[in-house]
């Protein structure tokens, strides 16, 4: 069985459970295949992975073949994606104008969206927002994982959250990545997944040194406090189980993005 997640120690260290064999699902050997969060997307819109991490923005697009787990979300308390540039300027200041992004299908993308007035998309790989902006080929731009953590270092500024934006607004924890399971494997079987992926996350957590040391491999050079916060971040109550608040906020989202006509319809949201 194919798995595919992306690169990162929040990532990593919720399939450590499965990846060191101490959790099982049936008979399968598991297949873990690392990619960054936009190339998974377009994987899992031709259906090639059984099993994935996906943008919550994109599964808008993959609904009819994917089923949504309870478990494996990332979901920011207050916290999310972030906006830098190279100046201290007003969010607003950006419309027209160029903002790299982390690809087209991530949630931090639709957020941008949502948030900024229109301004000029430039894709690039998440890894390289922060080289775009500053070499002047984007007045901004929006960073996702570690990065949320470590621009300080780079020298440019935070113009805006969208973790607390959206907190703000709704009260609720912001949707970001999902795990999704193939529609095709049948429901008993992508519950038995779901409840897998739990107890990887649980295992995790019950053997947190050895399991932070297998996800900071994934870290990009982050040092032991600064991978430790973000895998905290991002594998909470949310990622073991979204409940109805997780679920409610997954809705919201797309009620926002139809009613900024960015998507024509809102997707089914069926949880397994």
């Amino acid at each position: 069985m194919k798995i595919g997640h992306s690169p990162d120690p929040d990532d990593a260290f919720m399939f450590y459970g499965l990846a060191k064999g101490a959790v099982k699902i049936r008979d399968f050997e598991i297949e873990h295949v690392l990619a960054d969060i936009q190339t998974l997307n377009e994987r899992a819109f031709k259906r090639e992975l059984e099993v994935t991490a996906v943008s919550a923005f994109a599964f808008t697009q993959m609904a009819s073949d994917y089923w949504i787990m309870k478990t494996g979300a990332s979901m920011g308390k207050n916290y999310g994606p972030i906006l830098v540039a190279r100046q201290a300027i007003k969010p607003d200041e950006l419309k027209g104008k160029k903002v790299a992004i982390p690809g087209v299908w991530t949630t931090a993308y639709l957020l941008a969206q949502i948030f900024l007035p229109p301004f000029e998309p430039a894709p690039v790989d998440f890894a390289k927002v922060f080289e775009t902006v500053k070499n002047g080929k984007a007045e901004a731009g929006v960073i996702i994982h570690e990065g949320q953590l470590t621009y300080p270092e780079t020298g440019l500024f935070k113009i805006a959250d969208f973790g607390p934006l959206w907190f703000a607004e709704t009260g609720l924890p912001l949707p970001l990545g999902l795990d999704v399971v193939r529609k095709d494997l049948g429901k008993e079987l992508a519950k038995e997944i779901s409840t897998g992926l739990k107890r990887s996350i649980e295992y995790g957590f019950a053997n947190e040194p050895a399991a932070l040391e297998y996800a900071l491999q994934f870290g990009r050079g982050i040092g032991r406090d600064t991978g430790r916060k973000f895998v905290r971040m991002y594998v909470n109550d949310y990622t073991l189980d979204m409940g109805l608040l997780g679920e409610k906020a997954l809705n919201l989202l797309f009620e926002k993005a139809a009613q900024k006509g960015i998507l024509k319809g809102e997707p089914k949201v069926e949880l397994v």
